[in-house]
């Protein structure tokens, strides 16, 4: 791209009098880098190889007019932004209306005063330099706002994998099951999308949406040491302390909710706790719920649930298999679990297999 002077603006002038390109040359030249173009013809051919800031455009001129030249201008992605300011000697308001109709950013009357000239344009060529700080300024500062919102994603993910990590250490489980659930979650939420059975989210949810997934046995936190921590088969008496675990997750996550801006992951996290130990059936706890009364992502995290719980090993039973654990998944099928996700389980068995394989990373 050829240079017209260093650190001056590019102004290119197009008029078919050669009169008003000298005198426009002669009054511009003191401030920027002129370009005088005889015709919207050769002003085309110029725009291959130079980018001007401002292009002064004759209206009246034979073969293209400025009118039909500045409707080209605007067609084109790599010049619809370049300012034009007309110059005419018609003056009349219907030709000025006309003319910014069309995009243009200003009028001058010829014959024009030099001084005159080198005002309207400096004016303009400040308006576009501050509009160009201004939109670097935009872009810097949403730079700088996602850049910290992803910093504090960051954070809270961490917060969040810690929190975790203290409710399974009480839990005395090991082996990774906020970890593990998540993955499968993972898993069975991109099927779930593939098939159009969940439909609700972009990637940012997806993402809130999972790391929501690691609350959901944060009521275990008001469980106590003796019925939480207790190697053996649970008492039925202990068993109903067990199962609030549910209803004091999602008084938990109610208290961290505000009604007049309930965020999405508060509404992940507390359908997540509340619901992943529902039935199909209607046997399930806490709400007694069947069928497609319990929420999707209730459904589906009984399913990861579950499916942990079978392959992991625990003080009172050893792990089964893979293939055992989805041949029980398949037996409860229409009783515990809902029918069309255990057939999505089922089609992503193998996948599911080699996360389970996978050493837990916390």
């Amino acid at each position: 791209m050829k240079q017209y002077g260093v650190n001056r603006a590019l102004i290119m002038l197009v008029d078919d009098s050669r009169t008003n390109l000298l005198a426009g040359k002669e009054a511009l030249s003191g401030s920027w880098s002129v370009q005088t173009v005889p015709s919207a013809a050769k002003m085309f051919e110029a725009l291959e190889w130079s980018t001007p800031e401002l292009i002064l455009l004759d209206v009246d001129m034979p073969d293209i007019t400025g009118f039909e030249a500045i409707k080209r201008l605007q067609e084109q992605p790599a010049t619809k932004d370049i300012p034009v300011i007309f110059l005419t000697a018609l003056g009349t308001n219907a030709n000025e209306l006309e003319g910014l109709q069309l995009g243009a950013v200003d009028y001058i009357t010829k014959p024009f005063s030099p001084p005159l000239l080198c005002q309207r344009v400096a004016m303009h060529l400040l308006l576009q330099s501050q509009q160009r700080e201004l939109e670097n300024y935009n872009k810097n500062l949403e730079h700088m706002v996602n850049e910290k919102t992803e910093n504090i994603f960051k954070l809270q993910g961490k917060m969040l994998t810690a929190m975790a990590d203290m409710i399974e250490g009480r839990d005395g489980v090991t082996g990774g099951h906020i970890a593990n659930t998540k993955r499968y979650l993972e898993i069975l939420l991109a099927a779930a999308i593939k098939k159009g059975l969940w439909t609700q989210t972009t990637e940012s949810d997806t993402s809130l949406l999972l790391h929501a997934s690691q609350l959901h046995d944060i009521g275990k936190i008001a469980i106590s040491d003796d019925v939480l921590k207790k190697p053996d088969k649970l008492t039925a008496e202990e068993f109903e302390e067990m199962k609030q675990h549910t209803s004091f997750g999602m008084s938990f996550i109610e208290r961290l909710q505000n009604d007049e801006d309930e965020t999405l992951f508060l509404q992940y996290a507390k359908v997540f706790a509340g619901y992943h130990h529902e039935k199909w059936d209607g046997t399930g706890y806490p709400h007694g719920l069947s069928g497609n009364e319990i929420p999707l992502l209730g459904r589906m995290m009984a399913l990861a649930d579950v499916y942990d719980a079978l392959t992991s090993e625990r003080p009172y039973k050893t792990a089964f298999s893979h293939d055992e654990a989805i041949r029980i998944i398949a037996a409860n099928r229409g009783t515990h679990f809902d029918p069309d996700l255990v057939s999505l389980f089922e089609e992503n068995a193998e996948l599911l297999g080699r996360k389970s394989s996978m050493k837990c990373c916390g």
